[in-house]
C-alpha cells in the first residue's frame, strides 16, 4: 500500500566543493548530527511529451537510501516548497496506486523513463537539546542523464547525448518540526554563500539542462479539434479570422473578452485536472471542489454564448453535468446527513424517543456504501478521460465567436445583466406562486439561476474589478438563502422516508415527525428571507455596478 507524507524542503545552488557552515549556530538547533554518505539511484517517469513535469508533478523509481521505492510527489504550495510525497514499494513496473493518481493527467499515454538522476547524498541531521529531529540537510553531487523508453527494461537507455552535473543543498523539515526553523537555516546558508534554487526539483533542473539543442523534449501532444472533419475544416477559415481579431485586440493593451472567458476556462480546466488526485486520495472538500470546477465550466458554457459558440460548447456541457452529477451522489449525502445529524443533536434527550441515532447512521452508511468506489470507477472510466481530452482540444482550438474581439469591459457585464435578468424572470415567478409543492421547485430553478449569475460575476473579476466582485457577493447572498430553502426540502423528504421505516419497524416516529416540523419552519424562513435580499441584488444596484 502507498503511504503519504506532507514534504516542505528548500533547495540550494552550492558549489561543487561546497562545505556547509555550522549550524549548529541557528536558533533552536542544538547538534548536527553527521548520518553519512548515501549512493542513489533515481529513474523519473514520465509521458513522451512530458505531462507529468509540466503540472510540476514527478514520478520516480529510486534504489539506495533508507526509502527506496516508488515516489510520486504532487504539488501543494511549490512557492513555500510544500509536496505531498506518496510512497509505493519498489518494483518493475509503475505501481497501479500511483498511476491512477496521475491517470488526470497521463491519460491513454505511455509513462516511460524519461531521465536518470545519480546522486552522492551527504546527509546531517539538526536536532534540538532532546535530540529530536528537526530537519535533514543533505548535500548532493547530481549526475543527470537523459533516457530514452526503452519496454522491457525498467530504466529506459542513454540518449548518449543528454547529460549535467551540479551540487545542490536540500533542507527538508521533520514531521511537527516549526516551519520557521527553514527561515532561520536559509539566513545561514545565504552568508555562506548559497542561493535558492531557480528549479523546482531535481527533475526540472534535470530536464532543461540535457534537453536536446533542438529543444525537442519528446514527441509533440496530438490535440485532436472538438467537432472535426469536414465541417470544422469549412469553419477554419473564420475561426482563424476570429482569433486573429482576438490577437489584435490583446495586442492593444487591456486583452480582448475571448483571452480573458478562455483563461477563465483553462484555470476550471486545470482545477479539474489537478483535483483528480485529491479526490482519489478521498482527501478533504476535493469532491467538493472538483464539483465546483466543472459547474463553473459549465456555466461559462452559458453565460458567454455570444464569445463562445453554443454547437461546440453545448456537447461538452452536457458531459460536464454528467460529471457533476457523479461527484455529487457522496457529496450530497455528506452535506445531508451532517445537517440531520445537527438537528439530531441540538434536540434534548426527552424528545428523542426511539434508537433515532443508531436509525440516522444505518440511513448514512446504506447510502455512502459504494459511493467512493464508484466516484473512483467515474475518474477511471473511458467516458470522464475523452472529457478531459475534449477540453483541452477545446482551449487549444477555441470556437471564438465575433464578439470574442470585444473589450471585457463591454462584453462580460453584457453576460452578467443577461444573466441576473434570467435570475429576476425567476424569482418573480417562484413569489408569485402559492407556497407548496410548484414553489419549491420554481425557487429551485431560481438558485440555479442565481449560481450562474454569481459565477457569471466572479469570472468578470480579473477584468472589471470591484464592480464584478460586488455583483457576484450580491448573487452570493441570493444563492445562500435559495440553497439552505432547497436543502431544507430535501431534508425533508428523507425525514419522511425515515418516519416511515420506523413506523413500519414498530418504533416511535415522533422524533422524525418534529425534525420534519423544524425543517418545514427553516424553509418558510428562508421563503421570509427572500425577499429583503432580493431586494439587495435590485435592478438599480446592478445597473450601478455593472452599466448598461
Amino acid at each position: 500500500m502507498a503511504e503519504t507524507k506532507r514534504e516542505i524542503e528548500r533547495k540550494y545552488d552550492v558549489g561543487a566543493d561546497a562545505t556547509l557552515p555550522d549550524l549548529t549556530g541557528v536558533a533552536g538547533v542544538a547538534d548536527v548530527v553527521d548520518r553519512g554518505v548515501v549512493e542513489l539511484d533515481a529513474v523519473y517517469w514520465d509521458t513522451a511529451d512530458q505531462r507529468l513535469a509540466a503540472g510540476s508533478v514527478t514520478l520516480r523509481r529510486r534504489t539506495g537510501g533508507a526509502d527506496e521505492g516508488w515516489h510520486l510527489k504532487l504539488p501543494v504550495s511549490l512557492a513555500d516548497g510544500v509536496r505531498d510525497e506518496i510512497h509505493a514499494p519498489l518494483s518493475d513496473t509503475v505501481p497501479p496506486d500511483l498511476a491512477g493518481l496521475v491517470r488526470s493527467r497521463v491519460r491513454g499515454a505511455d509513462l516511460v523513463p524519461v531521465v536518470r538522476l545519480l546522486s552522492t547524498r551527504t546527509l546531517s541531521h539538526l536536532v534540538d537539546a532532546d535530540g529530536t529531529l528537526l530537519a535533514e540537510v543533505a548535500v548532493d553531487r547530481v549526475l543527470a542523464e537523459r533516457l530514452t523508453a526503452d519496454t522491457g527494461t525498467d530504466t529506459g537507455t542513454s540518449t548518449g547525448t543528454g547529460t549535467a552535473e551540479w551540487t545542490e543543498a536540500e533542507v527538508e523539515l521533520a514531521d511537527g518540526a516549526d516551519p520557521a526553523l527553514l527561515d532561520k537555516v536559509e539566513k545561514k546558508l545565504r552568508k555562506a554563500g548559497a542561493r535558492r534554487s531557480a528549479s523546482p526539483s531535481k527533475l526540472a533542473r534535470a530536464l532543461a539542462e540535457t534537453a536536446p539543442p533542438d529543444g525537442d523534449t519528446g514527441r509533440a501532444r496530438t490535440e485532436t479539434a472538438v467537432g472535426g472533419g469536414k465541417k470544422a475544416a469549412k469553419k477554419a477559415g473564420k475561426k482563424e479570422a476570429v482569433a486573429e481579431a482576438v490577437r489584435e485586440a490583446a495586442a492593444e493593451g487591456s486583452g480582448s473578452a475571448g483571452d480573458h472567458v478562455l483563461g477563465y476556462l483553462r484555470a476550471q480546466c486545470d482545477a479539474i485536472v489537478s483535483l483528480d488526485p485529491a479526490v482519489r486520495r478521498d482527501l478533504p472538500d476535493a469532491v467538493h471542489q472538483m464539483r465546483v470546477a466543472t459547474r463553473r465550466l459549465r456555466s461559462a458554457f452559458k453565460s458567454y454564448r455570444k464569445i463562445l459558440d453554443r454547437t461546440v460548447t453545448d456537447p461538452v456541457g452536457d458531459e460536464l453535468k454528467w460529471l457533476a452529477g457523479e461527484l455529487g451522489v457522496a457529496r450530497d449525502q455528506e452535506v445531508l446527513a451532517a445537517r440531520l445529524t445537527d438537528r439530531v443533536d441540538a434536540l434534548p434527550a426527552t424528545l428523542l424517543l426511539g434508537p433515532v441515532r443508531g436509525r440516522l447512521r444505518v440511513w448514512d452508511v446504506a447510502r455512502r456504501t459504494g459511493a467512493r468506489g464508484r466516484t473512483v470507477a467515474v475518474l477511471e472510466s473511458k467516458r470522464y478521460l475523452a472529457l478531459l481530452e475534449t477540453l483541452d482540444a477545446l482551449l487549444a482550438a477555441p470556437p471564438l465567436r465575433p464578439a470574442a474581439a470585444k473589450k471585457p469591459a463591454k462584453a462580460l457585464p453584457k453576460a452578467a445583466r443577461k444573466d441576473y435578468a434570467r435570475l429576476a424572470a425567476r424569482i418573480d415567478h417562484a413569489l408569485a406562486l402559492p407556497p407548496g409543492h410548484e414553489r419549491d421547485l420554481a425557487l429551485h430553478a431560481a438558485r440555479k439561476a442565481a449560481k450562474r449569475a454569481r459565477y457569471a460575476g466572479e469570472s468578470a473579476v480579473p477584468a472589471l474589478g470591484k464592480p464584478a466582485r460586488r455583483f457576484a457577493e450580491r448573487m452570493k447572498a441570493v444563492q445562500g438563502v435559495l440553497g439552505d430553502h432547497q436543502d431544507s426540502v430535501v431534508a425533508r423528504e428523507e425525514l419522511r422516508a425515515l418516519a416511515i421505516q420506523a413506523h413500519m419497524a414498530g418504533e416511535s416516529a415522533f422524533t422524525w415527525g418534529l425534525l420534519y416540523g423544524q425543517e418545514e419552519a427553516a424553509g418558510a424562513d428562508r421563503q421570509r428571507e427572500l425577499p429583503p435580499v432580493w431586494a439587495e441584488a435590485s435592478r438599480r444596484k446592478v445597473r450601478a455596478a455593472l452599466g448598461e
